[in-house]
């Protein structure tokens, strides 16, 4: 790969509460690379045109909500995790063409291994979207066997189920809707996950992860959420959306510069210092 600097970036809408440009500039300083990373608010109306207006300085793109399924009809090629997911993440750009990845996936597999070395045979996972297909896809790939699905709109989950029909070992998955959902979770799941805001966090929410043994917010921000706060206080292991914005951003720089490993450690302070900046 050439060595003259190239540009990277962030789209989604909105955009301005990310912290992937932290990370990933942290990376760049460490490694030093003299590559450029920025946040660009781009709505899913605006990304095809978006995309046909980049030169040759644009090598990634990180891509976050509302933009992930969006893009997949954009792209030359994908990788089995977006295939899988119906969703990419990540666009690698080389020579001309978009090659789309999922780092979701295998992000979010690290960072649960990493927390917990027991059994995630089963779970429960709240919210339906592109975000909960790839948390599901990912403790397939650990060996759930059985998953609860917690929406509040039943009919806008079928991207998600279709997902997950297509791994290779899918777990069983129940779909039950909120309010109410409790009584149908799991008795014990070894992990609950949330992929719903923090505001939505209520007290049905809460009851539902309760009796899991481990509690995986993807949210980073606000921290801590009430879910996490109410893991804390229970003694459960708690996996935050941290650990998975780092190691899903690690691997998304190892794809889109060639070098590896990530400095995942400096990653994780830039972002942590960051958040705390936030107050929050």
């Amino acid at each position: 790969m050439s060595p003259q600097a190239r540009r990277c970036a962030v789209l989604g809408h909105p955009i301005a509460h990310s912290l992937s440009p932290v990370l990933h500039r942290a990376a760049y300083d460490e490694t030093g690379l003299g590559w450029s990373y920025d946040a660009v608010d781009v709505t899913e109306h605006a990304l095809s045109a978006f995309l046909e207006e980049l030169d040759g300085s644009w090598r990634g793109l990180s891509l976050t909500m509302p933009l992930k399924r969006a893009v997949m009809p954009l792209l030359d090629s994908v990788d089995d995790e977006a295939a899988r997911a119906g969703a990419a993440n990540t666009v690698v750009l080389e020579g001309g063409r978009r090659q789309g990845h999922n780092t979701d996936i295998p992000g979010a597999v690290t960072a649960l291994t990493e927390r917990w070395s027991g059994p995630l045979g089963s779970a429960v996972v709240l919210g339906g979207g592109a975000t909960a297909a790839s948390m599901l896809l990912a403790l397939a790939d650990l060996g759930c066997r059985r998953a609860r699905l917690v929406v509040r709109d039943p009919g806008r989950v079928t991207e998600t189920l279709a997902a997950v029909a297509r791994h290779p070992r899918p777990p069983s998955i129940e779909v039950v809707t909120l309010p109410g959902a409790q009584g149908g979770a799991p008795a014990a799941p070894d992990v609950a996950v949330s992929t719903i805001p923090a505001t939505a966090q209520d007290a049905p929410v809460l009851a539902i992860a309760a009796a899991a043994s481990v509690v995986f917010d993807v949210v980073y921000d606000p921290w801590p959420t009430p879910l996490a706060r109410a893991a804390l206080e229970a003694g459960q292991v708690l996996v935050s959306g941290m650990d998975l914005l780092v190691h899903q951003a690690a691997l998304q720089f190892e794809l889109m510069t060639g070098v590896s490993p990530a400095p995942v450690p400096g990653m994780r302070d830039a972002g942590e210092a960051a958040l705390a900046a936030r107050g929050t």
